[in-house]
């Protein structure tokens, strides 16, 4: 065992357990996009991360969270495993599987449920979306080639404003290509975990993202939108998400407010 691996256990042990009283899941079917283990690995990991399962919290049993979902007690045991062999998890002789809260966030298994925004004293921040706009249309020259689409080929266009508590804190626009995303929603029906909907409903899991950062004067948009005073300067990242198979399935351009937030990456 190494020491960081002993001195992780030791603050974990030392949080106090409580039995999880658990979230309202809703029964899976077995028509998900994605396999059944890895979507039930999702939800736990939301439930968690929203701090519905806090650090130091024992899970229920492999049976009752099977019942729960809906699935088989071996799709349980494969997610719950992962979820250990990833530091979300520990499993402790006659407890059971309690939530460790130390795994690190800045990583593409989190990446459906936080953008990587952190206030100025660097703690990470959970934010909520507005969508602006959402239209259909033919792909660029651009769009296309960045996309590996044909000439002229449908696109979903969305315009979303993230905002961390009542701070307008980012405008971003996204590019998907339709032919991926058969009978997509209509505005009301797009859900805040957007990357966990792709995953769960048309089985896209993002695996790899390719991200270009530069900084500009916020534009009159910009202004208007991130309520901002001018003259006031936002960081812009541009961004490929690649899937499973490393196709670019998401083009996204972002504006991020550097007033209140700072944006952090970790190589790993």
């Amino acid at each position: 065992m190494t020491k960081r691996q002993s001195a992780h256990d030791a603050e974990a042990s030392t949080r106090q357990e409580t039995t999880a009283s658990p979230p309202s899941f809703e029964r899976l079917q077995e028509n998900e996009g994605a396999p059944l283990y890895e979507v039930v690995k999702r939800r736990i990991l939301e439930a968690i991360l929203s701090g519905a399962w806090a650090p130091g919290t024992t899970l229920p049993s492999e049976n009752a969270l099977a019942g729960e979902f809906g699935v088989s007690v071996g799709t349980m045991r494969k997610a719950l495993a992962e979820l250990t062999s990833e530091g979300m998890l520990m499993r402790r002789r006659k407890t059971g599987t309690v939530v460790t809260g130390w795994a690190p966030l800045h990583n593409l298994r989190y990446f459906f449920q936080y953008f990587r925004l952190h206030d100025k004293q660097g703690a990470l921040l959970r934010s909520r979306t507005q969508l602006l706009e959402q239209r259909r249309a033919p792909a660029s020259e651009n769009e296309a080639q960045r996309l590996k689409l044909a000439p002229g080929e449908e696109v979903i266009h969305l315009h979303r404003l993230r905002h961390v508590g009542d701070i307008p804190a980012m405008q971003e626009r996204l590019i998907l290509p339709a032919r991926h995303l058969p009978d997509f929603p209509g505005p009301e029906g797009i859900p805040q975990l957007f990357y966990l909907f792709l995953l769960e409903r048309y089985g896209i899991r993002v695996a790899a993202v390719r991200e270009q950062l530069t900084a500009e004067l916020a534009n009159a948009e910009d202004i208007s939108l991130l309520a901002l005073k001018p003259p006031q300067a936002v960081l812009v990242i541009d961004e490929v998400s690649f899937d499973q198979n490393a196709m670019p399935v998401i083009l996204a351009h972002h504006r991020v407010s550097t007033q209140h937030f700072i944006y952090v990456n970790e190589v790993r």
